[in-house]
């Protein structure tokens, strides 16, 4: 059940990445753009995105383009730099906060290096890329007065083993965070994916705002942003159909459990919900914008850090611009 509240956002601030195409983004923009893509084992896929993406460049719609390569194994780096995108290790970025715990962990870290007054992050992963990926995203920043932060939405087709669904993928989106926003945050029940990597934002924005490090990050980013700016700040974006490879159940459990628990930390820092003796949350609180050194939690493991038999330390790296201020 969408609330009027919410009804109202999704007409006013849901778009087609179809007003904004290159060109315009080109003619109008103000800002300088970065686009970020982390990356882990994507050698297959990497190229044909940052070859779009540097077309892009040369044509003056982006600015920078940086991949933020997990130390992988399949050629990842290399494939990425020949296709014209500037390369950097993930671990050699703010290494003084110690080992790097995930994608929104590296996606943190890519803020203390990008240039971009704009900045779009994209998954390395998408198979048939097209440019509108990066310019959809970036319309509603450049073309759409107040707005400040932007998501994607999409279809998402679910293939295996020969079996094609047109709306098969997705599957923690639909059965987790859409139903527990509207449960919880039904100012926020009528953005379309939740859980979609692909974001464009000020980067001021994204300096202000806590980086949950795992499968969390993106619903995090969300109800933080929110919180932060309203609704009327917030819009999405229609990229059409997005295909990528598709993670196996069992990654889902815990990826539903990391995202219920990155709402759980929210709704505690709040003073929304108390926490008893049958749900665990980091010593300390666990609030939005914790670095989260406390004990594991049995909510919330991270799915990329932590060591083996980790129950998983829900770790958020603060505000960058606190750390950058120090």
């Amino acid at each position: 059940m969408v609330s009027p509240t919410a009804e109202r956002w999704a007409k006013a601030r849901t778009f087609h990445h179809s007003l904004y195409p290159a060109a315009r983004i080109a003619a109008e923009r103000e800002q300088s753009v970065s686009v970020c893509l982390p990356a882990r084992e994507c050698a297959e896929t990497v190229g044909e995105i940052v070859s779009v993406l540097a077309r892009l460049r040369e044509t003056g719609a982006i600015d920078e383009l940086l991949v933020v390569d997990a130390a992988s194994e399949d050629g990842t780096a290399g494939v990425a730099e020949r296709a014209g995108a500037s390369v950097v290790q993930e671990r050699e970025l703010l290494p003084e906060t110690g080992p790097v715990l995930g994608k929104g962990d590296a996606m943190w870290r890519a803020l203390s290096v990008l240039s971009g007054e704009l900045v779009v992050f994209l998954d390395a992963d998408s198979e048939g890329f097209s440019e509108h990926f990066a310019t959809g995203l970036l319309g509603p920043l450049v073309c759409e007065p107040g707005v400040a932060f932007v998501k994607a939405f999409y279809r998402r087709p679910f293939e295996h083993d020969g079996i094609s669904l047109p709306e098969g993928g997705g599957r923690v989106n639909h059965l987790m965070a859409r139903p527990a926003l509207s449960v919880f945050y039904p100012e926020l029940a009528a953005v379309r994916q939740p859980l979609a990597g692909e974001v464009a934002a000020r980067r001021d924005l994204l300096e202000r705002v806590p980086f949950a490090t795992g499968y969390g990050v993106e619903i995090a980013m969300l109800i933080d942003v929110w919180r932060e700016l309203g609704l009327e700040g917030i819009a999405q974006v229609d990229l059409d159909v997005h295909r990528n490879r598709h993670q196996p159940l069992s990654a889902l459990t815990e990826m539903s459990e990391t995202v219920l628990a990155t709402i759980v930390r929210r709704l505690v820092s709040e003073g929304r919900l108390s926490m008893g003796d049958g749900i665990a949350v980091p010593s300390g609180g666990g609030s939005a914008g914790d670095v989260g050194h406390g004990r594991p939690s049995r909510l919330g493991s991270d799915w990329e850090g932590g060591e083996a038999g980790d129950v998983g330390a829900a770790v958020e790296r603060p505000a960058l611009a606190t750390v950058l201020s120090r």
